[in-house]
């Protein structure tokens, strides 16, 4: 009799144990992070508001949280529960995998790498492909009849090239260019703040500059992105990343989130990023404004 007792009351422990923790997973909310730049605090906002209306839970915001590895840690270490992602970064930055351009082979194993190593799911992409873009004018591009960066390494004329210091480092930035084009160019790229890159372009201090897909100011100047016909860039695809245990503990959740999933474009994202920085229009509102016209809200 005595054991049976305390069978049935390590059973008791056990269940109050597993109800305790379940009340403060949802007690405490759904964290949302995001990295510490505009399209990613926007994605973060846009999450953050469409899990409120979708599950009517109490959802916490942790955005602005600094770069790739800080965010990724505070994934894995339980301290946000869901935030925005690019394969491309996942491969490089996180597993230190070698560069590759095939999108889907990309998603395929950066999401099973995450799911085995760090218990993180990947949902379907949004949408957006944050890859780098080079940018010419738009009378430029016209002139020289040009579509694609085959079209440019074609010109007789060299390119004065403006980019960014990571650009110019990174072995998926310049030298993926150079090795995959040969462009003629009119000597070592410029360097500058990516802040500075269009005013340099539409001062005819360069030619042509390497910006991002979703820089706002695409949408609004007289610009041509030149496709990368060639696929030097690998994918930037943009996912929600997210705890399996907290998707596990919180029903509705990973179907709310796969929601966003296909629901964005690189010129949508243009567009968003434009309102926050040129703009300067509350990342709330913009992040309302986008939910009501996807879904009604």
């Amino acid at each position: 009799m005595g054991r049976t007792k305390i069978i049935v009351g390590l059973t008791l422990v056990v269940a109050l144990i597993a109800a305790l923790a379940l009340w403060t997973v949802s007690n405490r909310g759904i964290r949302v992070g995001s990295k510490n730049f505009t399209e990613q605090v926007i994605l973060g906002e846009i999450i953050a508001q469409h899990l409120e209306h979708r599950l009517h839970q109490k959802v916490n915001r942790q955005l602005n949280l600094g770069g790739t590895l800080l965010a990724h840690g505070a994934l894995v270490n339980q301290e946000i529960d869901v935030y925005p992602e690019y394969t491309g970064t996942a491969l490089t930055a996180i597993l230190k995998d070698p560069p590759d351009n095939d999108p889907a082979r990309v998603l395929a194993h950066v999401r099973s790498e995450y799911a085995k190593r760090f218990k993180i799911e990947w949902m379907d992409p949004l949408g957006i492909d944050n890859s780098f873009a080079m940018v010419v004018k738009g009378a430029d591009a016209r002139a020289k009849h040009l579509e694609n960066l085959t079209n440019a390494a074609m010109v007789n004329t060299p390119w004065a090239l403006g980019v960014g210091y990571e650009f110019q480092q990174r072995p998926d930035g310049l030298a993926a260019l150079d090795r995959t084009y040969h462009l003629h160019w009119t000597g070592s790229p410029q360097t500058m703040d990516l802040g500075l890159l269009y005013k340099a372009l539409g001062g005819n201090q360069v030619t042509m500059i390497a910006a991002n897909a979703t820089d706002g100011l695409l949408s609004k100047l007289a610009l041509k992105v030149l496709a990368d016909d060639k696929h030097a860039f690998p994918p930037y695809q943009v996912s929600i990343v997210a705890s399996q245990d907290r998707l596990r503990d919180t029903p509705g959740m990973r179907e709310a989130l796969q929601e966003l999933s296909g629901k964005f474009t690189n010129q949508t994202m243009q567009q968003l990023n434009y309102q926050v920085d040129a703009e300067h229009r509350p990342v709330s509102q913009v992040a309302a404004e986008f939910l009501k016209e996807t879904y009604g809200k």
